[in-house]
């Protein structure tokens, strides 16, 4: 009996935990002419959000997180494969980006959103959703996805598009 329960429980955190994590670091682009051809025309952070908006469907892969090639193909992803597709083909681009993870107080629930730098400033998207921010801090960007999301703040981490941290809150 504690095994059973000590098996739920294990489950019950990764499904609660949110979204997986892709590391883009170790990420080979494929020769799918159709994939290249794709991230070509992809060439600003509104438009991948565009593309995101109109092509893939939010699922969540609470174990799991697909490369962006699977996640173009299969066209269904959580917040994490939608931050990480959004930070590959941006920087494919030559954008400086960064995926941000959020945790939340009083829930297992975290949640993913990706940076952009855009001259100047930054914007970021949460999901498929493009907020052109006039923000010049992670922390203002976190404050904001929060609120948008209604939920309150515990902590957040930064990281580059080669996976290290960068900021930590």
């Amino acid at each position: 009996m504690k095994k059973t329960l000590l098996i739920i429980s294990i489950l019950s955190i990764i499904f609660l935990t949110g979204c997986g994590f892709f590391n883009l670091s170790n990420f080979v682009l494929p020769d799918d002419i159709r994939f290249l051809i794709t991230i070509q025309t992809l060439n600003t952070p509104e438009k991948v959000c565009n593309y995101m908006k109109n092509n893939f469907e939010y699922k969540a892969h609470p174990i799991y997180s697909p490369d962006p090639y699977t996640l173009w193909r299969i066209k269904k992803g959580d917040c994490n494969d939608m931050s990480t597709f959004g930070v590959f083909v941006a920087n494919y681009h030559g954008y400086e980006t960064y995926q941000i993870h959020i945790f939340y107080k009083r829930t297992l629930v975290s949640h993913y959103i990706a940076v952009y730098v855009e001259g100047d400033e930054m914007s970021f998207s949460d999901n498929w959703v493009y907020i052109p921010m006039q923000k010049d801090s992670f922390a203002e960007i976190v404050d904001y996805d929060c609120w948008l999301q209604e939920r309150e703040l515990k902590n957040y981490i930064v990281y580059d598009y080669e996976n290290n941290e960068v900021e930590r809150r």
